[in-house]
Order: structure tokens, then C-alpha cells, then sequence
């Protein structure tokens, strides 16, 4: 009897909270259905650019599911700029592939094409060189997509921790202790930021340095453009952890915004190309921050980018925390009214 009522309290005590039924039931049913969607996502065309090459060799090409452009006039800096997967050009008895090699794999499917299209007899009077825009033949898929998991952890416990963090200040009453009291809004909203985004940054600084120092995760760029991201990267979930805890009742239904916050935004930062993916999932993937955030990491730590090349990045992180922050302020309203 004891059991069966601690379990009907359970019962009518989760059915009372609308919130973490949908949660419990609806959550996985979107992840499940943007995994679906990503991993049934259109197979990858491999675009080659092609420069004096005979009519038979282009024809065998397209034959074998390349993509082909032709252009003489055609230079590294352009296939950096255009993004094409190679670049083939054939002088004076050479034949120089010139991998872009942001991706590994695709890079590696390059060459396993090629092999199959320049058999060793069409190619016995002839040198072939092989370069790379960014790594080298020994380049792993993880050397691509490790920066992004740095960015990925500084996001995920910033946002974990600060979003507890002030739901406790909440629920512990301190939180309206202080809005009876004449300070502003926006002060409170900067209080708590400047407060926590302290230990944030010291949290951001240990896992960038173990990252690279430690774990010898690639890093080409400046360190001090990472820090820079990653500073970012931080003030974006801080700001935002602290706008979800507003909509939170207890620590559980602060968990219970992973799945709709944190695990999507994983599928878009990097580990799954969004190119290949439906149209519409691309657009879903430029509204998360954690897309510009690793792209960014991506340039800076393995392509080497400048300051320059990652602007519009940053300044779109910046914008996400500027709006978070303005609706922590707006959402102060309901406990107080200026």
C-alpha cells in the first residue's frame, strides 16, 4: 500500500507539470527526427577543377561522378575562395592534384576516384604531384572537427552551470530580495554576467590551453584568436543559460533544455558538412550560434585564418549575446515592474 501510493503521488505529481511531460515525451522525437533527416541528407558531389586536360580525360572524369570545371586561368588562392574539393592541371608531361582538404574524407575520395580514372598506363610518362591547401596526406577527420569540440564544452558547461546557478538564486528568493531593492533591470542582468562570466573565462582559458597543450589538438592560427572565439562562445551561453533559467521551475526542467537547446546545435557545428544537407536544414543550422562559433574555430585553429577571414563570425556571436542579454532584461518584467 505504502508503494502503490508513492507511486500514484509520482503519477499525479507529473502529470501537474505539463512542461516536463512534453519535454519527456516530445524531446527525443525531435532529435530522432533531426538525425533522420541529417544522415538520410544527399550524398556528397565532388567538384574537380580541371586545366588542360584533353577532351578523353574530362569524359572519363564525369563518368566517374566528378563534378568538373574547366579553367586554365585558375590559382590556389581561388580554390581556397571558391571552396572546390581539387584542382587538376596537367603541363609538360605533370599532372598536379591540389586538394582543398577541408575534409579529409572528401579529400580522400578524390584520390580513390582519380586512381580509378588515371590507370597507371595513361599516366606512365608523367610526374604526379599531390598538394595540400590545408594539412597533409596524414590529416585525420578529427584534426577537422576537434576545434569545434572545444567550442562545444565551453558552451555546454557554461550554459549548464550559469543556468542552475541563477535558477537557485531564484528559487532561493535572493533574486527578489534584489528587485525590491532600486536597482535596475539591466544592472542585475549585468551583475550576474560580469559575476559568473568571471569564473566562465577562467573555465574557458583551462580548456582551451588543455586542448591544445595537452591533448595537442591542431592549432596553425593565432591562440589569441581562439581565446577570443571562445570568450564569445561563452558570453553566448552565459547570457543564454541565464534567459532559460527565467523559464525554469526546478533544476530537472533546466536539464530538460539539453535535448532542445545543446543536442541540436551539435549536428550543425561542423561534425556533419552542412552542405550536404536538405536546403531547409541548412537554414535551420545559421540560426544556431554554435555553427558560427565552430566555423570559426575551424579557420582559425586548422586553417589558419586571420582576424579578417573570421569577422563576420564574430560579430554574428556578438550579436547572439547582445539579444540574449536585452531578453534577460525584458524577462526580469515579471517579477518587476520599472
Amino acid at each position: 500500500m505504502r508503494i502503490g501510493a508513492l507511486v500514484l503521488r509520482i503519477i499525479q505529481q507529473m502529470r501537474r507539470d505539463k512542461r516536463t511531460l512534453a519535454l519527456l515525451f516530445l524531446a527525443p522525437l525531435l532529435v530522432l527526427t533531426l538525425m533522420y533527416f541529417i544522415f538520410n541528407s544527399n550524398e556528397p558531389v565532388v567538384t574537380l577543377v580541371v586545366s588542360h586536360s584533353p577532351a578523353e580525360l574530362i569524359e572519363k572524369l564525369e563518368a566517374a561522378d566528378f563534378d568538373v570545371i574547366e579553367k586554365n586561368d585558375f590559382t590556389i588562392a581561388k580554390l581556397k575562395e571558391q571552396q572546390y574539393d581539387g584542382w587538376l592541371a596537367l603541363h609538360n608531361n605533370q599532372v598536379k592534384l591540389t586538394l582543398l582538404n577541408d575534409d579529409p574524407t572528401t579529400a580522400r575520395a578524390v584520390m580513390m576516384k582519380l586512381s580509378q580514372v588515371l590507370q597507371p598506363e595513361q599516366v606512365s610518362n608523367m610526374a604526379i604531384m599531390t598538394d595540400y591547401v590545408y594539412g597533409d596526406k596524414d590529416t585525420a577527420i578529427f584534426d577537422t572537427f576537434s576545434p569545434m569540440l572545444i567550442g562545444f564544452f565551453v558552451f555546454f558547461f557554461v550554459f549548464l552551470i550559469t543556468g542552475i546557478a541563477l535558477l537557485k538564486e531564484r528559487m532561493s528568493g535572493t533574486l527578489e530580495r534584489l528587485l525590491a531593492t532600486p536597482i535596475k533591470r539591466a544592472e542585475i542582468v549585468a551583475g550576474y554576467l560580469i559575476g559568473y562570466g568571471f569564473f566562465a573565462l577562467i573555465q574557458t582559458i583551462i580548456i582551451v590551453l588543455f586542448g591544445i597543450y595537452v591533448l595537442d589538438i591542431v592549432h596553425i592560427g593565432s591562440i589569441w584568436l581562439v581565446f577570443l572565439i571562445n570568450i564569445l562562445i561563452a558570453l553566448v551561453s552565459l547570457s543564454l543559460g541565464a534567459l532559460l533559467s527565467s523559464f525554469a521551475a526546478s533544476e530537472f526542467q533546466m536539464m530538460q533544455f539539453i535535448p532542445i537547446v545543446i543536442v541540436p546545435q551539435v549536428f550543425f557545428s561542423g561534425i556533419f558538412p552542412l552542405d550536404h544537407m536538405a536546403e531547409w536544414l541548412q537554414y535551420i543550422g545559421r540560426i544556431m550560434p554554435l555553427y558560427y562559433a565552430a566555423d570559426a574555430l575551424n579557420g582559425v585553429m586548422y586553417k589558419g585564418f586571420s582576424f579578417n577571414e573570421i569577422l563576420v563570425n564574430l560579430v554574428i556571436l556578438a550579436c547572439f549575446a547582445i539579444v540574449f542579454i536585452m531578453l534577460n532584461i525584458i524577462s526580469l518584467k515579471k517579477y518587476r515592474s520599472l
